[in-house]
């Protein structure tokens, strides 16, 4: 127990704030990959064959900017763009170096969430909206984003979890987070300790947000009601 205690006597602020960084880097960079996929997704959705409007070059030109965006290893891509990341927010160190990369390699991957969640929605409710005389933003809006909602929700939890495995490969170049936690005292230099109280940490934070994700998905389905 004494050596539990000296632990994080020694370290338990530097746990902490490597615990913040990568909650900070990953909520945020989250939040701002649904702001750039929800349209994308929505967008992939609606010039489908099957859409609200079809347009075939429209839909493939997303798709194909989906499909890139997901093929590029993430280590690679943060290497890549280290002059365009520095353009943008002047560094590429820290959480605001990490956050160009994470935004850019989640975006995608978000995109397609949101099409696979739209499109799980019954398409009767879509007929039934347009012989009511509703708009297609009226659709989009109120029966394609209300009624997959839950599936949504359950997308945001998933999401958050490949945004903070990525935040740990940010750490290599010095993004800070435990990711970088773990390289540069776990790795470097030998101790155990420090890498056990990462994996820990980390397993403790992706039970978390996908708990989260799971309870608030079950509240909105309306078929638990």
């Amino acid at each position: 127990m004494n050596n539990v205690g000296d632990f994080f006597a020694q370290y338990g602020s530097l746990l902490a704030q490597g615990t913040w960084d990568s909650v900070l880097m990953t909520l945020g960079a989250t939040l701002f990959a649904y702001l750039l996929g929800i349209p994308i997704g929505v967008a992939v959705v609606v010039t489908d064959k099957d859409g609200l409007h079809p347009n075939p070059a429209v839909n493939m030109v997303l798709g194909w900017i989906v499909n890139i965006g997901r093929s590029i290893p993430f280590i690679i891509l943060l290497v890549a763009i280290i002059p365009f990341t520095r353009l943008i927010v002047g560094t590429s160190l820290g959480i605001k170096g990490a956050l160009v990369p994470l935004v850019i390699a989640s975006a995608p991957f978000v995109g397609r969430m949101v099409e696979q969640s739209l499109k799980e929605v019954d398409p009767s409710l879509v007929e039934a909206a347009q012989s009511f005389g509703a708009s297609n933003w009226q659709i989009i809006y109120k029966v394609l984003l209300k009624e997959s909602l839950p599936s949504l929700i359950r997308g945001v939890a998933i999401t958050c979890i490949a945004v903070f495995g990525y935040t740990a490969m940010a750490g290599t170049v010095g993004a800070g987070g435990l990711g970088d936690i773990a390289i540069r005292y776990g790795y470097q230099r030998y101790q155990t300790d420090i890498m056990i109280a990462t994996i820990i940490i980390s397993i403790v934070l992706v039970q978390l947000i996908q708990s989260s994700g799971d309870f608030a998905a079950r509240k909105l389905d309306k078929r638990n009601r």
